[in-house]
């Protein structure tokens, strides 16, 4: 199985705080990396997809705590030099095994590390991906394909692994469905037929497919909250 798509227009959760600059100039800021848009993951490479994207989450963490703890050091380069600079480092490396892990077996995405700069305050603009006739895998132009974020989960307890990769799949099928639509339904409606007819559904179904995740998990250790944020999709 290939889920297709893996798209978020938000940019992934950073920690608020207070930057105190040479001079005592203060701000107030967090750093903010983009979320990267990875076309296409093939079953076989969606753990190791899962593990590198949970990896930048990490990254980001340390690099706001480094920022919260470091107030007042240095001069007014210092959070471009001392914590932008290592962090973007960092997500290159992680960004460039994402796209070993998926070139293992499927084609390898290409230009992933324009999702590796991160700012303060917001992301830095992303620049348009490299160009590619590669179709999603239902089909569907990549132009015009449906994408979904892939859920970045905890380790899943042994217990709860088969319920977690039923529910998983079950994404996966829900996207190839909604990518199905898409296709099919070219020309219907008005403006906003694909966000209430495509969207809206593909919404309240993995927002339905992420709880039992999180109840799965939750039976057997703690459970993990927030999965719904990888229920909203786009249309690239």
């Amino acid at each position: 199985m290939i889920v297709a798509g893996i798209a978020v227009a938000a940019t992934l959760t950073a920690v608020t705080a207070a930057v105190a600059f040479a001079g005592g100039e203060t701000a107030t800021g967090s750093i903010v990396c983009p979320q990267p848009v990875v076309p296409a993951v093939p079953a076989a490479a969606q753990a190791e997809v899962r593990r590198e994207l949970a990896g930048l989450d990490r990254q980001i963490a340390e690099a706001n705590e480094r920022l919260r703890t470091s107030a007042g050091e240095g001069g007014p380069n210092f959070v471009q030099n001392a914590i932008l600079g290592p962090l973007a480092s960092k997500r290159v490396a992680a960004l460039n095994r994402i796209e070993t892990a998926i070139g293992r077996v499927a084609a390898k995405p290409e230009g992933l590390e324009r999702f590796a700069t991160c700012g303060l305050g917001q992301a830095p603009a992303v620049s348009a991906p490299p160009s590619t006739s590669r179709q999603a895998a239902t089909g569907t132009p990549a132009a015009g394909a449906i994408e979904c974020p892939l859920p970045v989960l905890p380790n899943v307890p042994a217990a709860a692994r088969s319920e977690v990769d039923r529910e998983l799949a079950t994404l996966g099928k829900q996207l190839a469905e909604a990518n199905d639509r898409l296709r099919t339904s070219a020309g219907q409606g008005g403006p906003n037929f694909v966000q209430n007819a495509i969207l809206g559904p593909l919404a309240s179904k993995r927002t339905a497919a992420l709880d039992r995740i999180a109840i799965a998990i939750g039976r057997v250790e703690a459970r993990p909250q927030g999965l719904e944020r990888f229920a909203t999709c786009s249309l690239r």
